[in-house]
């Protein structure tokens, strides 16, 4: 036993996460190393693995149900001389069961001290060669503006797929005033319009442009959600308002906004799609309708660093750009 306490102390090189000993100071190596990006959600994760680095041997109960400690109890550490300087995560994806299994890797971290010295590249090519051979995709997400984190990915084989802005509106932002005159007609979808739905996100959010967002591939599922997804939403008190505008044939959707909501979360999710021969008109009064209605709740979104039309009208009602992410993926099968 004194050997092994001894080996630990002083291990150098990489090495597969332990659960037991790894969480607080990979929770430290993670806030210095995001200091400048971590959003809410990443200092939450920060005090739950602190919280859960005290649970002891009971994180083996945890890892099969908390996505948290899968994630990187799959993961590999870097160490010197037995301190943790560098981290990845492997988690597996949350997407519709009948798409290809894929893979995220996350919380790609180096101690600023050890930085430049190939620790990050190793780690990843672990973390391939283990994704490998589980066999899937790789997808992840880079900060716009780290473009050293983006040609390591890049040398490595993975492609950018969209980048997105991550857009927040507090709950202090002023009620817009209503339009003089109704901008445009708006009304929810039927089940029966999917189809005119999906045509309108093949036009504005292609796959390989990042589909319709992180985790959410452009597939038929988002439009035409199966009855015991539908019925999990309804018993996980989950919800999804379908907002649209027709064209005047009232065949065509030019216009969608989806509003997601769920019981005990802090923030309602909006996901914006409008036809870009429409983009000023009917971007504004979806909107202008959202904002109105949703006064005093916090609205996010991911949008498309691109369609600077409805980035202007975001900024007009008052949303605030937190971050700014490419969506890049890897695929085993063409390395």
């Amino acid at each position: 036993m004194t050997t092994l306490a001894a080996s630990s102390h002083t291990f150098s090189g990489l090495r597969p996460v332990n659960l037991k000993t790894d969480l607080a100071p990979l929770a430290d190596l993670m806030e210095l190393a995001f200091a400048d990006s971590m959003d809410t959600g990443g200092r939450a994760a920060i005090r739950e693995m602190r919280a859960l680095s005290k649970l002891g041997g009971g994180l083996n109960l945890l890892s099969g149900v908390n996505d948290l400690v899968a994630g990187i109890g799959l993961g590999y550490v870097w160490a010197e001389n037995g301190r943790l300087v560098g981290n990845v995560s492997i988690y597996p994806a949350s997407l519709p069961s009948h798409l290809p299994k894929t893979w995220i890797i996350a919380n790609v971290a180096v101690h600023p001290d050890w930085r430049g010295r190939g620790i990050a590249r190793q780690l990843m090519q672990t973390s391939m060669d283990a994704v490998r051979a589980r066999s899937g995709d790789i997808i992840l997400q880079v900060e716009e503006r780290n473009d050293t984190a983006y040609h390591l990915y890049d040398s490595l084989g993975f492609t950018a797929e969209g980048t997105f802005n991550h857009w927040r509106r507090p709950s202090s932002a002023r009620k817009p005033p209503a339009p003089d005159h109704p901008l445009a007609y708006i009304t929810r979808r039927s089940r029966g319009e999917w189809q005119a739905e999906y045509a309108l996100a093949q036009r504005v959010r292609p796959a390989e442009q990042g589909g319709i967002g992180w985790l959410r591939p452009l597939d038929l599922y988002y439009f035409k959600k199966p009855l015991l997804a539908a019925i999990s939403d309804a018993l996980n008190l989950r919800s999804v308002e379908r907002l649209i505008i027709r064209g005047e044939d009232e065949r065509d959707i030019l216009a969608s906004l989806w509003i997601e909501s769920a019981f005990g979360a802090s923030t309602t999710t909006l996901t914006m799609m409008v036809h870009p021969d429409y983009a000023p008109l009917y971007s504004e009064a979806l909107l202008n309708n959202v904002t109105r209605r949703f006064e005093g709740s916090v609205l996010v979104t991911d949008h498309p660093i691109d369609d600077t039309v409805s980035n202007y009208l975001l900024s007009k009602y008052q949303f605030i750009v937190t971050r700014t992410l490419t969506h890049m993926r890897w695929r085993a099968s063409h390395d």
